[in-house]
């Protein structure tokens, strides 16, 4: 796990040797065991090391191919790399990390070698010979990788912030993606909050070379090549979530059949995460994912698992009961962080300071991280991806019938219109704010119902909160209605592939990803392995309909888990926002909402409005509607965001 930097400017690049180093520099945090630049004529490399497998000098990047002939930055793990370097045995190796294993296996495979890769990643493989880049990214998302091509330059990272040191990019805010932060609390990719930056999508490459040559080992699904003056940049995407990579299939089995497998391949992810030569630990919540994680890492190991949660004062939003249980039950060696107002306080400020891009969720996840390194444990496994792969949220009954049911958009509006006016009649709320929104829609396939129950905040409220009239094009609905579509035995699965498409790998997997990184941890997720999520996506509506929560995730754990786990409220990874926002941190977000209305584009009179209404207790008006504008407004500041209208 580690940060990547670089500069591909093709005869020119060796004049962005000082800029690549400050780049490098940037990304400390991400890897405070070594660092390096490599470069030539046409490109600059650079590397922060967080040393994970193989602690020794041999592990050091940027990463010279046997021949010497490619170059390699790399972000992540390869969990399968002890197989693959078997199956490339004929390779001079010189070292025993995965690192060089990518390289042996982009000389043998060429672009070919991310289809054999299990794991986590973002890398960058310069052919010096070729003279062309050639850039992946996970299957899930799960590390992040930005670019910014313009004429004859590319500018790629681990971090927007690392891309905006260099200098070489207008610091200007994408307009169409702040709607769309406003929206979901986040931007989806590829688009970010800056114009121009973009983020590689999962299960993607990106081939960039010099205009006029003949791109080498291209896959064959990829769209046109985009010229950019002296550069070329060609775009491929090696996988998908409706792809199928392993024989394993739930087709034609029974359902004890399939809880087997499901058990099997979780503890086969669990397992081959452990692979590991630094101290490491698990989050511990105490809710139904985490916990599975660590039993299962329990019976793996032969020693106590290191377990880290985070406890309050305020009992509503505390789960330490729970995580006790589970650390009592397997025995770990389990650490509490408990956290006060004061303490978040104290804290936030440098919490924020961290986040490489805004969003409306993340502190929670830099609290427990930095507990967690200054333990000195320096990879922890988490239990994301739980809810989505397996029906864990309430939306996925509610999607369930809806979808069931797209007669419902078709009736007239005279009838919508009376059972939205019942729907007033009940007290206000959110959900019954949405539930108003689909009822009179037009539109009742998944893609719009889902886009709405998603959003954060509605856009009778960004409207009026922005200066400018933006597009009302909504991305969300845009990914979703893009997904391959479904039959009538695997709907709950199509919901599955809208939310690892959207929340997780947009909100939940980049804050993790910033705010773990920030303090130079790792974090591994289980429920993410592509072979698992493969086989769960198969798995017919019938077999998965969560009657009680995620129930064929806890029939196929079997008696891992005790009862009172298995049948307590969910509650999630949460802080108590809503009391702190009125009380502690009001002074703080009255500073940055009143930063934000400083801006051209926000209309400041609206902004006031909505704040107050929070303060005053409107339920309409909660606070998970005003903390990613605290978050906007302090995020631009921190990074000088122009936001002109011209």
């Amino acid at each position: 796990m580690c940060g990547i930097s670089g500069i591909i400017s093709f005869g020119k690049a060796l004049q962005y040797i000082d800029t690549v180093s400050k780049m490098n520099d940037s990304l400390a945090h991400r890897g405070p065991n070594g660092h390096g630049i490599w470069n030539d004529a046409n490109a600059v490399l650079g590397h922060r090391r967080l040393a994970i497998i193989d602690l020794s000098d041999g592990g050091l990047q940027p990463m010279f191919s046997a021949d010497k002939r490619y170059v390699l930055v790399y972000n992540g793990e390869i969990y399968n790399y002890r197989e693959l370097k078997q199956e490339l045995s004929g390779y001079n190796y010189t070292n025993n990390s995965d690192s060089e294993v990518i390289l042996a296996a982009y000389s043998r495979w060429g672009t070919g070698c991310v289809n054999h890769f299990n794991g986590m990643f973002a890398f960058a493989i310069f052919d010096t010979v070729e003279k062309e880049l050639f850039m992946a990214r996970d299957r899930m998302g799960i590390k992040p990788l930005y670019f910014y091509s313009a004429n004859n330059l590319m500018v790629f990272s681990s971090e927007i912030r690392t891309m905006l040191t260099s200098d070489l990019i207008p610091r200007k805010l994408d307009h169409a993606s702040l709607t769309d932060y406003l929206r979901y609390q986040t931007v989806n990719a590829p688009s970010t909050i800056i114009k121009d930056v973009k983020m590689l999508m999962p299960g993607e490459w990106l081939k960039v070379s010099q205009t006029g040559n003949i791109l080498a080992n291209s896959p064959k699904e990829y769209t046109e090549p985009e010229i950019l003056g002296e550069m070329t940049v060609q775009p491929g995407r090696y996988w998908q979530m409706n792809t199928r990579t392993t024989a394993r299939s739930p087709e034609g089995k029974t359902l004890k059949e399939i809880h087997f497998d499901i058990l099997e391949l979780l503890n086969k992810a669990v397992e081959k995460r452990l692979v590991s030569d630094v101290p490491f630990g698990a989050f511990l919540s105490g809710g139904i994912d985490s916990s599975a994680i660590v039993g299962i890492m329990s019976q793996v190991l032969n020693r106590p698992v290191n377990t880290f949660s985070v406890i309050f004062n305020e009992r509503n939003y505390s789960e330490s009961d729970y995580s006790q249980l589970i650390a009592k039950r397997f025995a770990t060696t389990h650490n509490e962080i408990h956290l006060t107002p004061e303490d978040f306080m104290r804290m936030l400020p440098e919490a924020l300071s961290h986040m490489d891009h805004p969003s409306g969720d993340g502190p929670n996840t830099w609290v427990v991280s930095k507990m967690t390194r200054e333990a000195g444990i320096t990879m922890a496994l988490s239990g994301l991806g739980g809810d989505e792969l397996f029906a864990g949220y309430k939306i996925f009954k509610r999607l369930f019938y809806m979808g069931k049911s797209p007669w419902i958009g078709d009736l007239p509006p005279q009838i919508k219109n009376i059972v939205a006016g019942m729907v007033n009649l009940a007290p206000t709320s959110v959900p019954l704010e949405k539930l108003k929104a689909i009822i009179t829609s037009s539109d009742w396939q998944l893609q719009n119902t889902y886009s709405i129950t998603r959003s954060t905040i509605p856009d009778n409220h960004i409207f009026p909160l922005l200066r400018e009239h933006l597009s009302v094009d909504n991305s969300v609905k845009n990914i979703v209605a893009g997904l391959s579509q479904y039959d009538a035995k695997h709907l709950l699965s199509y919901i599955s592939r809208a939310e690892l498409s959207t929340y997780l790998q947009n909100t939940l997997l980049r804050d993790t990803d910033q705010m773990s990184m920030a303090h130079g941890l790792e974090v591994r997720v289980p429920f993410l392995d592509h072979e698992l999520v493969e086989y769960v996506l198969q798995v017919e509506d019938s077999y998965k309909f969560p009657h009680s929560p995620k129930q064929l995730l806890i029939e196929s754990l079997g008696s891992l888990l005790p009862k009172e786990i298995v049948s307590r409220r969910k509650m999630g990874f949460a802080f108590p926002w809503d009391t702190w926002m009125r009380n502690e941190l009001r002074s703080y977000c009255e500073q940055n909402i009143k930063v934000l209305g400083t801006y051209e584009i926000i209309n400041n009179d609206y902004l006031q409005k909505l704040w107050h209404r929070f303060l005053k207790n409107d339920p309409l008006i909660p606070w998970s509607r005003i903390w990613p504008m605290v978050v906007l407004g302090n995020w631009m500041k921190e990074n000088g965001v122009e936001t002109s209208l011209i």
